[in-house]
């Protein structure tokens, strides 16, 4: 990695304390719902943008969520976690994504859209994989975040936005940052949970999210997911006919069942 992108990620706001204490009471085995809806409740603002994204429509809950004991029970302890990482983004992080043509809230909206989506199908896949796609769902652009912050001071932020607007797919973004910067959103997201010193399944899942062949067993099962969803939901549009043409060829492709990803864009998509 170039030594600038090295420093930018290594300048990446840290971890807060209430992240860090939710990080480790999900990872623990016979952690409790009690104990995280202790600590997210001491977060005012954290308590309320989590609510806040719960009850989003994309989630398809008829009823209004009220509580964080609510939210853990409908969701579970690693969606939670998810929404707390995607709440510190959106407070500590400075984003401006005009590179990608793409306001802030088009950004935001965007990853959770890819989380939405994931737990609409995964749900009714395997909920024992959602510890790990859960969070990662959250984070998958979140090394674009430097990459246009670089672009800006590299002066090539519109030429990129005027190139990106021609890109229809996943694939299409990640091999036009390689061309401008050498380093795909992808890798650079890898680095940056490195850098917070998340799980290496969690990393790695998207770190090879759209280079599955790469993969080793241990993680390649999650990295399936993340280029379906990938594809599906990304910076360049949702549900794109060329980016969903990408996720049903890598469904097939890995024996996936393709009607429960159907019911899963259905209720995303509307």
């Amino acid at each position: 990695m170039d030594e600038t992108l090295i420093q930018r990620v290594k300048n990446f706001p840290p971890l807060d304390e209430t992240i860090i204490k939710i990080q480790e009471i999900t990872n623990r085995k016979n952690s409790s719902i009690k104990e995280l809806v202790s600590v997210v409740e001491k977060d005012p603002m954290l308590t309320a943008n989590i609510l806040k994204a719960t009850n989003s429509p994309l989630y398809g809950f008829s009823k209004e969520i009220k509580s964080i004991n609510q939210a853990v029970s409908l969701f579970g302890m690693a969606t939670i976690r998810g929404f707390a990482l995607s709440s510190m983004m959106q407070s500590s992080i400075k984003i401006d994504m005009k590179p990608y043509n793409l306001t802030k809230e088009q950004f935001l909206n965007t990853t959770l859209s890819q989380n939405a989506l994931m737990f609409s199908w995964y749900s009714k896949v395997d909920r024992g994989m959602m510890d790990v796609l859960m969070p990662a769902s959250f984070l998958l652009e979140i090394g674009r975040i430097i990459l246009a912050d670089e672009l800006r001071e590299e002066n090539k932020a519109e030429e990129f936005a005027a190139e990106l607007q021609n890109r229809k797919s996943a694939y299409e973004v990640s091999t036009l940052e390689e061309d401008f910067l050498s380093i795909s959103g992808e890798e650079i997201t890898a680095s940056i949970l490195e850098h917070w010193n998340l799980e290496p399944k969690i990393v790695n899942s998207i770190r090879y999210a759209l280079n599955i062949e790469k993969a080793d067993d241990s993680v390649r099962e999650y990295a399936i997911a993340l280029n379906v969803v990938l594809n599906s939901v990304n910076c360049v549009g949702r549900f794109k006919p060329e980016g969903l043409k990408e996720a049903y060829e890598t469904i097939d492709e890995y024996a996936l069942e393709r009607d429960k990803f159907v019911r899963a864009l259905e209720s995303i998509s509307g």
